[in-house]
């Protein structure tokens, strides 16, 4: 097993030795008044090891118990003790198979833990139907005790509400990741297959604890040389690693790998040549890989190849893929994010028009990646059309973790709330309750297919995010991919107190930073609806002045179009008429000045400055204290963090205050940005108690960053 970090088997270590590496799973001695309690709860461990993944259940409870408790439970081969616990499934374990538990409703990945009385003595069993479930189980056990929660009168039954729960790495093979600001790759395609970097069951570990239980390795931009022998044994070695802990590994496929890697002349996907291309190598890939869990695709998307190149549509290329993986088992992860270099009327338009009419077309195995918003992962965006649009396709969510468009790593932004809005966001396709939530589970439709996928934040940062409050979003990511209907201030809430501190003070104090602080980078960001106006490329800093170049969709005034009259991009009847993709009720809600949510104010109208809104301020003045009230809580999080030196270890407490501190600072340059430029339009005063801007709106239009992160090297 790979080790954590030195805390877990050295926990009377000087907190100021952490550097994040440990992420949720640090594993410190509980408080002493909760120890003796948990020790008498947790006196011996019965787990059958005759597998892999026992094996992994039985070392972390191992690993993680002694850390918290300062003692071992004794090993043993059936339970006999009072406060024993028993890890295991029914076939692995004659003692838990005769206490004859309810497990008809976990399937293959859901657990139980329970209190129960065996031979008449108090103990608790971690039981499941698979090993995998088990070793789900047994995170969950340790979590309670991280979380200082009791551990008497348990009975807890955790089903996935999701099937395909993947991280998506958009990391090439050079290993720089694209929208990656925590370093390079974790994933050392030189060295692999002979060496593997113990960081990888460390990467498994942190995976499985959450539940998530596929990796897609490579890039959706990516080289048809992931298909190649060279690759698809490292990949193997990979999957060699992470088979334990329950994670399928999945590849992005170039569409067009026969023609670059396979010496065709076509990749049409009706050529029966491509097909027979296709299933050849998808049977080679399971060879190399047992259990790969399939594809994932983008197509005629931003220049990348696909089957609109030869006039079929996506339904034609995801079906040859799936006839290819069908076999095997095997999925296809097709992505919705969708815009051609013919550029249409809205942008926001263009995954409805050509996904909707191909719904109940794609193959079984298939599911249609989807973006939680139109555009692309800005800081706030309605939910996607597509969600409710497509009731005879299981449709997958696609979340961002990685912050591309939210600060990089060195804005705070916990983005669980975010996650939360999208997924409570309702449909009405099928009513009031329709909610997107339920579009993703399978619920509403009745899709037994289902999955989550979030863009990694992952790199070889040791705190493996670039920032330590970045962990959260990952962490909050598995949770809710698990469980779509989990709140986001519960979950931070467990994060908060496994990541830094179970001292309620401290716990409240930091859950109230992060709950609000995604809001706040919307106010100094894209206030009201505003979006799409980082800078060109690498999306660093206010650039709301962007015009011109190859495409009117890749500049900033494309979406705010402001001028003398107002603000805003209209998507109503009267405009580009993107309302009408939603339901009626919403498409009426939304379409309707007078009843739009501000919050989407200015996504769905071109709004005059002059505005009445609800507050009573002129839009110009709503405007102007939404960016101030962004950076009034940047400024209170610092406040906030600095309080609570002495209760953070100095090491994590330090960087943070750093980040902090960046982050107000370019808080407030992009509020100065963004009223200098729009002030050129709205032609009116500051209200009243606003600052100007500091500098005028030339310095800040001659700001370049060549050597921003994220895009291109």
């Amino acid at each position: 097993m790979a080790v954590l970090g030195l805390a877990l088997f050295l926990p009377t270590l000087p907190a100021a030795a952490e550097d994040g590496h440990d992420l949720w799973l640090r594993y410190l001695p509980v408080q002493e008044s909760r120890v003796a309690a948990y020790r008498a709860q947790a006196t011996e461990l019965a787990a059958a090891t005759a597998t892999p993944t026992q094996r992994v259940a039985r070392d972390e409870l191992l690993r993680g118990l002694q850390g918290l408790l300062g003692t071992t439970p004794a090993v043993v081969p059936k339970a006999g003790r009072a406060g024993a616990l028993l890890v295991g499934t029914p076939a692995s374990s004659p003692q838990l198979r005769a206490l004859k538990l309810d497990l008809s409703t976990l399937g293959e990945e859901g657990y139980l833990v329970r209190s129960v009385r065996i031979d008449g003595r108090a103990a608790t069993v971690v039981a499941a139907n698979t090993d995998v479930g088990a070793l789900y189980g047994a995170f969950h056990f340790l979590r309670l005790i991280q979380t200082a929660q009791p551990l008497d009168a348990l009975d807890i039954r955790e089903v996935p509400r999701t099937k395909v729960r993947v991280l998506n790495h958009w990391d090439n093979l050079d290993r720089y990741v694209e929208r990656g600001y925590a370093g390079e790759s974790i994933f050392d395609w030189h060295r692999l297959p002979g060496w593997k970097d113990p960081r990888y069951t460390d990467y498994a570990r942190a995976n499985a604890s959450i539940g998530i239980n596929g990796t897609v390795l490579n890039n959706v931009n990516t080289s048809a040389q992931m298909l190649t022998p060279m690759y698809l044994e490292k990949a193997a070695a990979l999957a060699e690693v992470f088979r334990p802990f329950g994670i399928k590994v999945y590849l992005s496929a170039r569409f067009s790998a026969p023609i670059e890697i396979g010496g065709l002349k076509t990749a049409d996907p009706l050529d029966p040549a491509v097909r027979r291309w296709w299933k050849a190598k998808t049977d080679e890939v399971y060879r190399t890989i047992p259990g790969f869990g399939g594809f994932l695709v983008k197509a005629n998307s931003e220049g990348q190849p696909g089957p609109q190149d030869y006039g079929r549509s996506h339904a034609d290329g995801a079906n040859m893929l799936a006839e290819a993986l069908a076999p095997h088992g095997g999925i296809v992860m097709w992505r919705a994010f969708v815009y051609s270099h013919e550029e249409p009327d809205d942008r926001a338009k263009q995954a409805y028009t050509e996904f909707v009419p191909y719904d109940g077309k794609f193959a079984p195995n298939v599911l249609v990646q989807v973006k939680n918003g139109a555009i692309d992962f800005q800081p706030r965006e309605p939910f996607h059309p597509l969600f409710g649009a497509m009731p005879k396709t299981p449709l997958m969510m696609e979340f961002q973790i990685t912050k591309e468009y939210l600060g990089f790593a060195t804005h705070l932004a916990y983005l669980a709330p975010m996650y939360e809005e999208a997924l409570r966001a309702d449909t009405h396709a099928s009513g009031p309750g329709s909610t997107v939530a339920r579009v993703v589970d399978g619920s509403l439709d009745g899709h037994a297919l289902t999955g989550m996928a979030g863009v990694a934040n992952i790199g070889v940062d040791r705190n493996w995010s670039g920032s330590h409050f970045d962990q959260a979003n990952w962490f909050a990511f598995g949770r809710l991919a698990w469980d779509p209907y989990l709140e986001a201030e519960a979950i931070a809430r467990d994060w908060v107190k496994m990541t830094f501190s179970t001292d309620p003070a401290v716990v409240d104090l930091v859950v109230a930073m992060m709950m609000g602080s995604r809001e706040a980078v919307v106010d100094y960001m894209t206030p009201l609806g505003l979006h799409h106006l980082m800078g060109r490329g690498h999306h660093y800093g206010p650039a709301p002045w962007v015009a011109g170049g190859p495409r009117a969709d890749w500049t900033s005034v494309y979406y705010h179009r402001a001028d003398a009259k107002g603000i805003g991009f209209d998507r109503s009847a009267t405009g580009s008429n993107a309302v009408a993709q939603y339901a009626p009720p919403l498409a009426a809600q939304f379409g309707d000045l007078s009843t739009v949510p501000e919050e989407f104010l200015l996504w769905f109208h071109h709004v005059p400055w002059d505005h009445r809104m609800a507050s009573g301020r002129t839009l110009w003045d709503e405007l102007v204290l939404r960016y101030g009230r962004g950076v009034d809580y940047v400024t209170g999080m610092r406040r906030t963090w600095d309080g609570l030196a002495g209760k953070i270890d100095p090491e994590r407490h330090a960087q943070v205050a750093a980040f902090l501190a960046i982050q107000e600072q370019e808080a407030q340059w992009w509020r100065d940005a963004s009223i200098a430029y729009f002030q050129t339009f709205s032609k009116r005063p500051l209200p009243a108690g606003a600052a100007p801007p500091a500098h005028d709106l030339e310095y800040y239009q001659a700001l370049q960053f060549p050597f921003a992160p994220g895009d291109g090297k």
